[in-house]
């Protein structure tokens, strides 16, 4: 797992460091936001800790420009102790808050549960049968993890309604009112051409062949691949 750790104090970045690498993390580390922000579009932290009062760009005006490059978790760090400085702090896009001092053994064991939070955030959001890769929230597929399969909106809709019933015939009538919101028998055609189109782009993939099965007459399944 990678963090990144920015605070203005070297000792504080060095203690903190020498920690978390022994924790098992590899640590990068940065005096200024400025420099974190610029290195952000070669690193890719699982976590952020973030301190509050340092020179030129401040822990919280960096959130937001921190956020365009990574939805790493954030955790700020600060001296500043009261229930109105937590709120800002937490109101700013945080996603945790410490107050300086503070336990090392704490801090690594709140980096492991906003790390933690996210992964079964993002599960949530994924659906999986390798090498099949569905994401919700970004509505994109992938192929081996890092393979776009480019999609049309009404074919993520099928392809989507059918892996989330996988083994089951989808009648052509629950598949027209779940996509268009209605359903006559007149487009069964055009729901034939869309899962024909489908079909096709997932079977230039080798690893995806036969995975939409027709069910002549009835509609149409998923078929996990092997």
């Amino acid at each position: 797992m990678v963090l990144m750790i920015i605070d203005d104090d070297r000792d504080i970045l060095e203690i903190n460091r020498n920690h978390l690498t022994d924790e098992g993390y590899k640590v990068h580390t940065f005096q200024t936001a400025d420099d974190a922000i610029s290195a952000l579009k070669q690193i890719h932290p699982d976590c952020i800790v973030l301190d509050i009062m340092m020179p030129g760009t401040d822990g919280l005006s960096a959130i937001n420009v921190i956020k365009k490059y990574t939805d790493a978790p954030i955790i700020l760090l600060s001296g500043l102790a009261s229930e109105d400085n937590r709120v800002e702090g937490l109101m700013s896009g945080a996603d945790d808050y410490m107050v300086k001092p503070y336990s090392l053994k704490e801090l690594s064991a709140r980096i492991g549960l906003q790390i933690k939070k996210k992964n079964i955030t993002k599960a949530a959001n994924t659906i999986t049968y390798p090498p099949l890769q569905i994401k919700l929230l970004d509505r994109k597929v992938f192929y081996n993890g890092d393979d776009e399969i480019i999609l049309a909106n009404r074919e993520f809709e099928l392809l989507l309604l059918l892996t989330q019933n996988p083994g089951v015939v989808i009648p052509f009538e629950t598949i027209g009112k779940k996509i268009w919101g209605i359903y006559q028998e007149s487009d069964r055609r055009t729901i034939m051409v869309v899962a024909s189109r489908l079909r096709k782009k997932l079977e230039s993939y080798g690893g995806l062949m036969n995975c939409i099965e027709t069910a002549y007459g009835k509609g149409y399944k998923f078929i996990i691949p092997r």
